[in-house]
């Protein structure tokens, strides 16, 4: 693939159907319990793209065989204790922050010193998110300013911890909980709500885990250390990948689109539901509930007129990495879209909020940004015809993606720069825009 692509013209309408590739986060959250598992593990539908591969190199590195090929991937698991810790294991995270966060978890009982590494994306973000609960379990941790590298060595006496978890992240959770599965006693988590596949991975395994609400907060026990078998899985369609084909088919001329068998978990789907507040033609059909997680079609038509949405903080942690794709919608329509308590944009891959900010303002669109606020001043008549050149976003899977939507619905000539960095997270992408008719060099 070309590291630049140059868009001169919007797509036609288009009516299809399609399949996005397997859920990330379910994808790597398979990896990394399979490989603590006891026996052999499959998965159908695994994403192959560059942090799904970064979570199987890491599980290798740590002495867990792997098999993958078109059909399947297995993994061979030993049990809470299979991993082989050698001294000074090197483990390359890539751009992947959930594979660097969580693996903390399992590395709670390393016999020597394993060091983390990422790419320079990821090696600019902070981990003290993740650093301070490992530390309360034993972990010994030795960072650069709380980034990475880090070096990394465990305990041979975890104890249970008990954690108010005040971010909405769904990482530390899960980092925790993958701590717990190796520590004796009973570990409790006090956390604002975020996306709980974790969880949910843990209940359809029938481990020792209990979650219930207390006002508004979410209240997870378990209860280590319990050792499970081997587990085959379905991994359905990403939501954040079908995000994108959403907001096309909303913003281009009478078009439809089916997006079939999608992960409709309703901690990820906070964009279907903000943007139906906005009266965009979304709807779900063949609902139905897969090991804890439920699947759905996804049907989706061109809205017209979009109302701006004063959006609801409670939705955020739901649709955390669809925002930009939000933004966008909001920048097409009427009035004026406000945005609260965001600031965990500014935490991902670049710095989303500056992102949106800088690339609204390139198309002519009028905003107004603090810390952890937004205001978008919508313009559904915008129309565009000068040149725009996107690059410097830290090869952010996301914007890169957000530049492909902006360009094939709203006109002008585009340079997208660094379209590599979208093999982290959707290799095909391209292919599927250009399988819709887009007309992508």
């Amino acid at each position: 693939m070309k590291k630049v692509a140059y868009i001169n013209q919007k797509i036609d309408s288009f009516d299809s159907k399609i399949y996005v590739p397997g859920d990330k986060s379910l994808s790597i959250r398979w990896i990394l319990m399979a490989s603590q598992a006891v026996g052999t593990s499959i998965a159908y539908n695994l994403l192959r793209s560059e942090d799904v591969f970064s979570a199987l190199n890491t599980i290798k590195k740590l002495g867990i065989d792997f098999k993958i090929n078109k059909k399947n991937c297995k993994i061979y698991g030993k049990g809470l204790n299979g991993f082989r810790f050698k001294n000074n294991t090197i483990i390359n995270a890539g751009n992947s922050g959930t594979l660097a966060r969580l693996i903390f978890g399992l590395l709670i009982n390393s016999k020597n010193q394993i060091i983390l590494k990422g790419d320079k994306s990821l090696s600019k973000r902070d981990f003290s998110r993740v650093i301070s609960p490992m530390q309360m379990f034993g972990q010994n941790i030795r960072s650069n300013n709380q980034k990475l590298p880090i070096r990394i060595k465990g305990t041979n006496y975890p104890r249970p911890i008990s954690y108010n978890e005040t971010k909405g992240s769904a990482q530390i959770k899960s980092c925790i909980l993958l701590a717990a599965m190796k520590t004796p006693g009973k570990t409790k988590i006090k956390s604002i709500p975020s996306r709980d596949h974790t969880e949910k991975l843990f209940k359809y395994l029938k481990l020792p885990i209990k979650t219930y609400k207390e006002k508004k907060l979410d209240i997870i026990s378990y209860k280590g250390v319990k050792n499970y078998k081997g587990f085959n899985y379905v991994v359905p369609g990403d939501i954040s990948s079908s995000s994108f084909f959403i907001v096309l088919t909303l913003l281009s001329k009478n078009s439809k689109i089916i997006i079939r068998n999608v992960n409709v978990n309703k901690s990820r789907t906070g964009i279907i539901d903000i943007l139906k507040i906005m009266k965009a033609k979304i709807s779900l059909k063949n609902k139905k509930n897969y090991n804890g997680e439920y699947v759905a079609d996804i049907f989706v038509k061109s809205s017209k007129i979009l109302k701006p949405i004063n959006c609801p903080v409670e939705m955020n942690s739901r649709s955390i990495d669809e925002f930009l794709l939000i933004f966008l919608v909001c920048a097409s329509a009427k009035g004026v879209s406000k945005f609260n308590k965001i600031g965990e944009l500014r935490n991902k891959e670049t710095d989303r909020l500056k992102f949106a900010n800088t690339f609204l303002n390139k198309i002519g669109i009028k905003t107004e940004v603090t810390r952890d606020s937004f205001k978008i001043y919508g313009n559904p008549n915008l129309k565009l015809n000068k040149t725009y050149k996107i690059k410097n976003f830290d090869k952010d899977h996301r914007a890169c993606m957000l530049s492909f939507i902006a360009a094939l619905t709203l006109g002008g000539k585009w340079v997208i720069n660094d379209i590599d960095s979208i093999n982290t997270s959707f290799p095909n992408f391209i292919s599927l825009l250009k399988n819709l008719g887009a007309k992508i060099n």
